[in-house]
């Protein structure tokens, strides 16, 4: 059951003028289910994307960097398409041929060029990407096309997530109204390296050309990038930004007034997508946020809420509500920050001070840790102090649930 993560509402999701979605089901994996998403673009609209960095990446992801790159130059992406059920990746020349296919049977049903299509595939790893059904399945998804299809659109991602994860918002700018929706999946296999995940957010703001790339990597490390649930990098980790510039506010460049502003609604929807994966992790129960403050750089900061966040040790110890803390010390110890000096180092769990200079805080008592762990969201705070640099990282805790289910993730 997810943590605090209540079932977004179709009537709050709001449309974006100049993008359309369809669903349909291909029967990839399982009979009956949403399992096929098309999305269509506006002509003009600007798309953006960042992907996996594990070496296996899946072939639609080297096909999407390819037709980005080709829109860089001279193209113009007008439509993606998803799949559930099948990951298309080890696969081989077989799934670089599949995923062409794919986005070739898209561009003839829709009169475009293949190059403008982006295709992505979820599911299991190493299995042949049933290309048949899929094709078969397209024409029913562009007959379901509109504007307001973003609650089932989510449902067509999942996998093993528990419930649809979707969010809605509007910004006032100087130039006029901004609307920007978005949907994720993801429970498991998920580590902050372009942290199987999949999110997708569009706007109907406008950007100059280029300005939106910056833009989306920039996002994806203060949200996708912040969080993990096992440490696990999927092979098709993807995050893509789509701004249809079908409203009033058209952004120039970064010194554009209204530029910050949406800058920061993005950020915004994109972490509360990002922390509904981490709500709804496989088998999670408690939420957990980590943050390291006091550092000299963001980036050793890092190293230590990663180690904090991937320990099973520390992870087993929230899902039992024991504060066996000095896991969370040996974690910050072997982060790999060679010269720590320990005995300035501040720990938090809440509300509790439990560590005081590297060492028992003489005042906490394990009562209050006790009661703290006992809740569903959790804060640890660390203070290296060290500096001034700091970094927060998302995640949950590990029960017995995520191994049944991963263990049964195939069958």
């Amino acid at each position: 059951m997810a943590v605090n993560l209540p079932l977004p509402q179709k009537d709050q999701l709001k449309p974006i003028k100049g993008f359309q979605m369809g669903i349909a089901q291909a029967g990839i994996k399982k009979a009956n289910r949403k399992d096929l998403l098309v999305m269509t673009l506006a002509p003009g609209s600007q798309v953006a994307g960042v992907f996996t960095l594990n070496r296996f990446c899946a072939a639609p992801v080297q096909v999407c960097r390819e037709h980005l790159a080709q829109d860089e130059r001279n193209g113009e992406i007008r439509a993606l398409v998803v799949n559930t059920g099948n990951a298309n990746a080890g696969t081989g020349e077989a799934g670089m041929k599949h995923a062409l296919e794919t986005c070739e049977a898209l561009a003839k049903d829709l009169k475009l060029k293949p190059e403008q299509i982006l295709p992505f595939s979820t599911g299991v790893i190493l299995e042949p990407l049933p290309i048949g059904k899929i094709i078969s399945a397209l024409p029913a998804a562009i007959a379901n096309l509109g504007e307001d299809h973003w609650f089932d659109a989510a449902q067509a991602i999942m996998t093993t997530d528990t419930q649809p994860k979707a969010a809605s918002m509007t910004v006032q700018t100087p130039a006029g109204l901004v609307v920007i929706t978005g949907i994720c999946k993801g429970a498991g296999m998920i580590h902050p390296n372009m942290a199987t995940m999949l999110g997708f957010i569009a706007t109907d703001a406008g950007f100059a050309p280029g300005l939106l790339s910056n833009l989306t990597r920039e996002i994806a490390d203060l949200s996708f990038n912040a969080i993990t649930i096992d440490g696990d990098t999927s092979t098709n980790d993807s995050f893509i930004i789509i701004a249809t510039g079908q409203s009033a506010v058209q952004i120039a460049s970064i010194t554009d007034p209204s530029y910050g502003i949406v800058r920061d609604a993005l950020i915004a929807l994109a972490r509360k997508l990002a922390q509904m994966i981490v709500r709804d992790g496989e088998g999670a129960t408690k939420f957990m946020t980590i943050e390291v403050l006091g550092g000299k750089t963001p980036e050793e900061c890092l190293l230590v809420a990663k180690a904090v966040a991937h320990s099973p040790l520390v992870k087993t110890a929230f899902f039992a509500s024991d504060p066996n803390l000095g896991r969370i010390l040996a974690a910050i110890g072997y982060a790999g920050i060679t010269d720590l000096d320990v005995n300035h180092v501040q720990m938090w769990l809440g509300d509790v001070w439990v560590a005081k200079d590297g060492g028992r805080n003489p005042s906490y008592q394990e009562a209050d840790g006790q009661r703290v762990m006992k809740e569903a969201e959790i804060t640890v705070k660390i203070d290296l102090g060290r500096g001034t640099a700091s970094q927060t990282l998302w995640t949950c805790d590990l029960s017995h649930e995520y191994v049944s289910i991963n263990a049964d993730y195939r069958s």
